[in-house]
């Protein structure tokens, strides 16, 4: 008999949070070889859980486990009178990757958008030389034909 363990695809809770500051802290470092502030990212974070017209959080459970997550963020988009959904912060935990973890939340945001008459599509940015991502990406049938970002951030 073959034992398969679901995964579910949940928005975020309070009781999440150590998961998701631990998370971040990690996908900085791999990503970007970056420490965050620790009490800053969990203000952050606390401030979104508080308030969802910031941000959403959407986690992913394989059976009692948090093994991933994302962040979506809003772009009004006057060209096509809608919203665009930003994807950010997204982590799998390592002991979960290669295992649909991704591909999963990403189904799941995007069932919300097809079925959406407000929000007409998702975007996401990633690292130039976070290159494994950008092949995930690719192969769940995302383009990063069309736009480079650019950015300025102040310091804190």
């Amino acid at each position: 008999m073959h034992n398969t363990i679901t995964i579910t695809i949940d928005n975020a809770k309070h009781s999440d949070l150590p998961f998701l500051v631990d998370f971040q802290m990690k996908m900085a470092m791999e990503t970007e070889g970056l420490e965050l502030d620790k009490a800053v990212l969990e203000k952050g974070m606390t401030s979104v859980l508080d308030d969802p017209s910031k941000a959403r959080y959407f986690v992913a459970r394989r059976g009692d486990a948090l093994a991933g997550m994302l962040m979506i963020t809003l772009e009004w988009s006057d060209w096509r009178n809608g919203w665009v959904w930003w994807i950010q912060s997204v982590y799998v935990a390592q002991e979960f990757r290669k295992e649909g973890i991704f591909a999963t939340l990403y189904s799941h945001v995007k069932e919300i958008v097809t079925k959406s008459d407000d929000i007409r599509g998702i975007r996401l940015y990633v690292d130039k030389r976070n290159v494994p991502a950008q092949k995930v990406y690719e192969a769940i049938g995302m383009t990063g034909e069309h736009y480079a970002t650019f950015e300025w951030m102040k310091e804190f």
